[in-house]
């Protein structure tokens, strides 16, 4: 039997250029870059940064995410009111950081649902993809309009008290007529100002 060494691990990747990127694709409110946005919901703006320790921005980091409609429903299988999903709402989307490590998604306020966890308070799930990282990274958005249904989040809960508020986007004006929230990461750093990620 031939023994197998063990060989180093490597980042993740490969990375894309902005270029790669086409429009639209940091846009949750639309099916397709060419149809309308939804009229369901409040559509709104998240923004914010993306650094590494020493707020050193993380140029060029992927961003997914995925969330509920506005009624908490998603088009899945999986969902059982998803015959009654927005139809006009993509709910997935794909966002770059630029040079100050900076990202932006527009989307609707999502609706709550419940799961085998219990009463999900409305939330944006957000994976990160960055040079120099060994997997991806996982978390959650949640809103300060929410504050009751994010006391019984139980994902939320599993986040010791004094970092819940670092999940938590808060309000940054309006763009376009839009209410705007801020949600900067910060990948790595003091416990006081890294995001909490979970294991996926």
């Amino acid at each position: 039997m031939t023994r197998r060494l063990p060989t180093s691990a490597h980042t993740i990747g490969p990375f894309f250029p902005q270029t790669f990127f086409r429009p639209g694709d940091n846009d949750l409110t639309r099916v397709t870059p060419e149809a309308a946005p939804t009229a369901r919901g409040e559509r709104i703006v998240l923004r914010g940064t993306v650094t590494r320790e020493g707020g050193v921005p993380c140029v060029n980091a992927i961003m997914e995410a995925w969330q509920a409609d506005a009624a908490g429903r998603f088009a899945h299988p999986a969902d059982p009111e998803a015959a009654l999903a927005d139809p006009d709402f993509l709910g997935w989307g794909r966002a770059w950081t630029d040079a100050a490590g900076a990202y932006e998604f527009r989307t609707v306020l999502p609706g709550g649902f419940t799961e085998a966890a219990g009463p999900r308070a409305p939330h944006v799930d957000l994976v990160v993809m960055a040079s120099g990282l060994m997997r991806m990274l996982g978390t959650a958005l949640f809103f300060p309009d929410f504050a009751a249904a994010n006391a019984a989040d139980p994902v939320l809960a599993l986040v010791p008290p004094a970092r819940r508020a670092g999940l938590v986007a808060r309000p940054d004006g309006e763009l376009e007529g839009m209410r705007t929230f801020r949600f900067d990461l910060r990948l790595r750093g003091a416990p006081a100002e890294e995001t909490p990620f979970f294991e996926e």
